[in-house]
């Protein structure tokens, strides 16, 4: 596969560990199964290190923010880390940088909260975890909040409601970019097929 197109997975310290990992499993299987579809996943981090995810969970990326290749598609994960985001200037920044190249700003959980405090969702539809809701409309009250939505599709930008529902976000990406059938094979080669026990 020459020159693939790039999608990246931002992982940062108090990311939720499923909106990265979950996407992640959906989008590897997919990209490694299927190379002639001409994608590449990969993860960065703000300083290409190991970061600690909000319950744990230690990861290593594989860029930095600034030396990972041009991205077709950038997914921003949620978790308590992004508390911090919606207030640093420089990654709000880095958010819109992403935003003015990329083909698609994704994000799962609160992920969205940083998204609004850059300004990507300015009179969007979005949502984000249900715990989250109420700040979502307060970072940015001309958002028209989603409650109800497990992903919200808005064309450029694609937001999804908490942990798990950023692997039906990825599978629903994997339509888009490669049809539903391809999408389909990937759900059934992760044997995603939800039926919860409790």
């Amino acid at each position: 596969m020459s020159n693939p197109k790039h999608i990246g997975i931002l992982v940062f310290d108090d990311a939720e560990e499923l909106d990265a990992v979950g996407p992640w499993e959906v989008l590897a299987y997919w990209t490694r199964t299927y190379p002639d579809d001409g994608y590449a996943v990969t993860t960065l981090s703000p300083n290409g290190g190991v970061v600690r995810c909000a319950k744990g969970l230690v990861l290593q990326a594989e860029y930095a923010s600034a030396d990972a290749p041009a991205l077709d598609v950038l997914l921003h994960p949620g978790g308590i880390g992004t508390r911090a985001q919606v207030r640093d200037d420089d990654h709000l920044e880095w958010v819109r940088q992403q935003s003015a190249h990329a083909q698609l700003m994704t994000s799962v959980c609160t992920g969205s909260l940083v998204y609004a405090a850059a300004g990507l969702l300015r009179n969007r539809p979005a949502t984000t975890h249900w715990a989250a809701l109420d700040l979502l409309a307060k970072l940015d009250p001309t958002i028209d909040v989603q409650p109800e939505a497990r992903f919200v599709d808005d064309g450029d930008v694609i937001t999804s409601a908490g942990v798990s529902a950023g692997i039906d976000m990825a599978l629903h990406l994997v339509s888009r970019l490669a049809g539903v059938e391809r999408a389909r094979e990937v759900r059934r080669g992760i044997q995603y097929d939800p039926l919860p026990p409790v």
